[in-house]
């Protein structure tokens, strides 16, 4: 995923894979790699939202609620997770950058989670369960995931393209967005949320 542009998928692209047609684009910029840090920012490390391209609103607002059915079984509702930071993540199992990405989250949350983060994969899959639950049991990944085969909370949230990553606060605002893979197992993506995490940390200013 280092040096270049990451590939990733439109939401035209998601709609035309009804009709068995993918489009491939090309965009989100990688993140440039960074200093050691644990938690906080290393002195002279370049700021961490800035290092993983994360995207900030155009104004500040709280992520719109959602209740999605959970691979699991259950339902999946935001405002249930108030308290915790939530990773929204937009994927599909036909996405390779979506895949690519996947290994790095798992990461990501088995470092966080007892810190109060929560990971949740969102599948856009028309097909659900039936092809989600034999990926997710192959790949031994154990963060949420909930299904969303009619795009509904992918349009609530104005996501073009899959991969696509909301961070939200404990408060429930939506601080930072991701278009593409990142690589949420790095040193700025800890440094990030490390800070996030930490009682109103920031982790960092996201551009726009």
């Amino acid at each position: 995923m280092r040096g270049g542009r990451a590939p990733m998928y439109t939401r035209r692209a998601m709609w035309r894979l009804a009709s068995r047609v993918l489009v491939f684009l090309a965009c989100a910029a990688l993140p440039a790699g960074a200093a050691p840090a644990a938690g906080m920012p290393a002195a002279g490390m370049e700021d961490p939202a800035r290092a993983l391209d994360l995207i900030k609103p155009n104004r500040q607002q709280q992520a719109k609620d959602f209740n999605v059915a959970a691979l699991e079984g259950g339902k999946l509702r935001l405002a249930d997770l108030r308290g915790k930071v939530v990773f929204l993540n937009l994927w599909a199992t036909w996405c390779p950058p979506c895949k690519e990405e996947m290994p790095a989250m798992e990461r990501l949350w088995q470092r966080y989670k007892g810190q109060g983060l929560v990971v949740i994969a969102l599948s856009v899959d028309a097909s659900g369960a039936k092809v989600v639950k034999p990926f997710i049991e192959q790949a031994k990944y154990t963060y949420r995931v909930g299904l969303d085969p009619k795009m509904e909370i992918a349009q609530l949230y104005g996501a073009r393209s899959v991969p696509s990553t909301f961070i939200i606060d404990r408060n429930g605002a939506l601080r930072a967005i991701a278009l593409g893979p990142r690589e949420w197992d790095g040193q700025a993506s800890f440094a990030y949320f490390g800070a996030l995490l930490k009682g109103g940390g920031k982790g960092g200013k996201p551009r726009g």
